[in-house]
């Protein structure tokens, strides 16, 4: 099973990147903060460095973690125990002729997508449904989010 460790770190900042352009007031920075309640004051008094800093570890489990809904590898890497060494001829020979199938920036874009949208849509609207809050705002962070795990899904698979 490749890994490629840049693909995760690379990956684990794209939610930064993505979220610097979503949420700034040129794009969907002045819907959102309506939607969701908050002020510029309010941004202004939360600590950035811990901010941003937990924001990078979370995503790294992200990034982790949607690996193993893009890679179909990573299916027969965890059936098999973790270690090649130890593995079945089956494994081998599985990995030998599906090594690198699917593994393309494209297949893991649309994974990405699927997460989003049948993973964390659902999630998301669910918490904001009951916490009042509009459709506006559940389609403005579903949509952070569907596209952040397009990117890192794509990074993640076809960065082999």
């Amino acid at each position: 099973m490749d890994f490629n460790p840049y693909a995760i770190i690379v990956a684990a900042i794209v939610p930064i990147f993505i979220g610097f352009v979503w949420y700034n007031p040129k794009t969907f920075g002045n819907a959102w903060m309506k939607a969701s309640g908050v002020t510029e004051e309010q941004l202004k008094k939360g600590n950035m460095a811990v901010i941003f800093g937990v924001t990078l570890v979370l995503s790294f489990l992200l990034a982790f973690f949607i690996q193993t809904l893009t890679t179909h590898q990573m299916g027969a890497f965890s059936l098999m125990g973790g270690d090649p060494e130890l593995a079945k001829p089956s494994y081998h020979a599985f990995m030998e002729d599906y090594k690198d199938a699917f593994r393309t920036y494209k297949h893991g874009a649309l994974h990405g997508v699927l997460a989003g949208v049948f993973l964390f849509f659902p999630v998301i609207a669910i918490n904001a449904l009951f916490e009042r809050r509009s459709w506006k705002y559940i389609f403005i962070n579903s949509g952070y989010w569907i596209v952040s795990f397009a990117a890192m899904g794509a990074i993640v698979c076809g960065w082999v």
